[in-house]
């Protein structure tokens, strides 16, 4: 159940504020008593929730008196203070990631073979994005089947944003895929690659009915595999994820001269 407390009072502060709203303008002593915050604390207290802008005191009076400021008034207050904050926890974050990128960067490629797997759709499209996004150079998609390739849900929408985001660090991408494809696009995937990737220079897309498989090239180094399911025509059943320069570039010798032959698409 939802409290003062989840919005940052504590909980002296939570019951003086609630007893507040019942007693109507009452002194620091009566309520110390109607709320069982202590009267040792019970000022600090005050004080925090007026700077809250919780409450409102009224000096003139002797003693002085407090009165409860209306509670979506209230509630408001503690809502945007709690977003400046975030706001501010969100520009500290981005500060020290900015400061880590350049000394946590990666020393040179190890040459040795390493392999991973990825069994699901959200492990599949997890795994495949994240290699996307570690891309320097370039990334070569090659999808021949529509469940494969460009899944309707979440997938091809993923991908699309993680193709974006390496076109605006400079990565080269070349997108091969089977013409039959063309017509079977989701229209929300179709548009994105519309709109935000064929207008990048360093984007292209071509067709080809010389196209088997779907799978992934980055760098020229990696190779994003992925396995079609066993017992069924369509749909992804794991994605393995090789680190092998050689076998990469054995796919890409394939790559390259398809997609010399191929048919440039504008979408």
């Amino acid at each position: 159940m939802a409290s003062l407390r989840d919005l940052g009072l504590s909980e002296y502060e939570a019951r003086a504020y609630r007893a507040l709203l019942t007693t109507g303008p009452t002194t620091a002593k009566e309520l110390s008593q109607v709320s069982d915050v202590p009267m040792g604390r019970i000022y600090d207290v005050l004080n925090s929730i007026e700077q809250y802008n919780l409450v409102r005191s009224q000096s003139a009076s002797r003693p002085k008196k407090y009165v409860a400021v209306e509670p979506e008034t209230a509630l408001d207050r503690l809502l945007q203070d709690k977003k400046r904050e975030l706001a501010e926890k969100e520009t500290q974050y981005e500060g020290i990631v900015d400061e880590l990128v350049g000394s946590l960067d990666t020393s040179d490629a190890v040459e040795e073979r390493f392999w991973t797997a990825a069994v699901g759709p959200v492990e599949t499209a997890d795994l495949l994005v994240e290699r996307i996004a570690a891309a320097d150079e370039r990334v070569q998609v090659v999808a021949s089947t529509f469940s494969q390739g460009f899944d309707v849900d979440d997938l091809g929408e993923r991908v699309a944003l993680e193709l974006e985001r390496a076109l605006d660090r400079g990565v080269e991408v070349s997108l091969l895929m089977r013409p039959q494809l063309v017509d079977e696009l989701p229209e929300s995937v179709g548009q994105r690659y519309r709109e935000s990737l064929s207008p990048h220079e360093r984007f292209a897309c071509r067709t080809s009915d010389d196209v088997t498989g779907s799978f992934t090239v980055v760098d020229g180094t990696e190779v994003c595999i992925e396995v079609p399911h066993p017992l069924h025509d369509v749909g992804t059943f794991a994605m393995i994820d090789l680190k092998d320069r050689e076998f990469a570039g054995e796919i890409r010798d394939e790559f390259e001269p398809r997609w010399a032959a191929a048919t440039p698409l504008s979408f």
